[in-house]
C-alpha cells in the first residue's frame, strides 16, 4: 500500500528521471533509489510498480556506516515508529478518513515545516530543492497559499 500510494505521488518525477539515465550503460544510471530493510514484501511490491525506474538498496545498520556504506533505513524506520507511537496515543479518530488526514498533516510538517538538525536547520523538502517560498511562519503561509485551492479529491 505503502508504495502504491508513491507510485500515485511521484511517479511522474520517478519516470523523468528515468527518460534521462535509460540511454545510459547499466553502471552509469543513476535513477532513483529506494532504501529498504530486507523483509521481502517491500521487494516483491517494488518489482510490480518500479522495477524499471528506479533502484531498491536493501539498508543497512548505522555501525557499518563507517565501513563506507552508503545507504541507511533507520531514519525511515524512526519516522514509522514516531507514526505508531502517535497512533496508539490517539487510537479515536471516529473514522480511517481521519486518520488519513492526520498522518497527511503529520507528513507536510515533518517534510515541509519542521527544521531538521542533520539537514543544519533546513527542511527535508528544502533539501531535495522544493522551495515553496513560505518564508519564516511556514506553517501559517502553507496554509494561507492552499487554502484557497481546490484539494485534488474534490475536483
Amino acid at each position: 500500500m505503502f508504495l502504491s500510494q508513491i507510485k500515485k505521488t511521484c511517479y511522474q518525477q520517478i519516470l523523468e528521471v528515468y527518460k534521462k539515465e535509460k540511454h545510459k550503460k547499466p553502471k552509469k544510471k543513476k535513477l532513483i533509489i529506494f532504501v529498504s530493510d530486507g523483509f521481502e514484501n517491500y521487494k516483491n511490491a517494488f518489482n510490480k510498480l518500479f522495477c524499471y525506474a528506479a533502484k531498491l538498496v536493501f539498508g543497512i545498520p548505522i555501525k557499518l556506516q563507517k565501513h563506507g556504506v552508503k545507504h541507511n533505513n533507520n531514519p525511515i524506520e524512526r519516522y514509522n515508529s514516531d507514526i505508531d507511537d502517535r497512533m496508539k496515543t490517539m487510537r479515536h479518530f471516529g473514522s480511517f478518513n481521519g486518520a488519513k488526514y492526520f498522518l497527511n498533516l503529520r507528513h507536510i510538517l515533518h517534510n515541509f515545516i519542521n527544521p531538521h538538525m542533520g539537514l543544519k536547520g533546513r527542511t527535508p523538502a528544502e533539501e531535495a530543492g522544493v522551495d515553496l517560498k513560505l518564508g519564516r511562519t511556514k506553517f501559517l503561509n502553507m496554509i494561507k497559499k492552499y487554502a484557497k485551492k481546490k484539494h485534488h479529491s474534490l475536483r
